[in-house]
């Protein structure tokens, strides 16, 4: 049984040792420029390079690119989260691009959550939680079925 995140690190080593965590996130956009403007101007990515045909951006530990095409965003629950804290989330819910941002869910769960969609309409989550904090909350109100592995 896994009992932390520390006990669960011990369990991703093998034979190659493997690099922790994510590597990048590549989404398709339509509009390199209006992609740039809503992740750089008004989420605070940090433009790194862009060419004709994509652009890398950084966010604390997270290379996200973007890959002009066609754009096909999922149409179910998937998503991508970013940590944002609280104030972060305010401020940028009170810049004047915010108000043409669609929210696609309200949040209901551990921590304060954004549910935004970008120009393309991937689906992100602004989320100032952590594992730890979300596994905590769940001592306290279990999930349905809900099961410590």
């Amino acid at each position: 049984m896994v009992t932390s995140l520390d006990d669960c690190l011990s369990f991703q080593s093998s034979a190659i040792e493997q690099d922790k965590g994510l590597n990048h996130l590549t989404l398709s956009v339509t509009n390199l420029d209006i992609s740039l403007e809503f992740y750089c101007d008004l989420l605070g990515f940090k433009g790194e390079v862009r060419w004709n045909t994509g652009a890398y951006l950084c966010y604390g530990n997270c290379w996200l690119c973007l890959s002009l095409g066609k754009a096909r965003p999922s149409k179910d629950y998937t998503h991508f989260a970013f940590g944002f804290d609280a104030l972060a989330m305010s401020r940028i819910q009170q810049k004047s691009a915010f108000q043409d941002v669609k929210q696609w869910q309200v949040n209901s769960s551990e921590g304060g959550s954004l549910y935004i969609e970008d120009p393309d309409g991937h689906k992100l989550e602004l989320h100032s939680g952590s594992l730890a904090t979300r596994l905590e909350s769940l001592k306290a109100k279990p999930y349905e079925g809900l099961e410590w592995l």
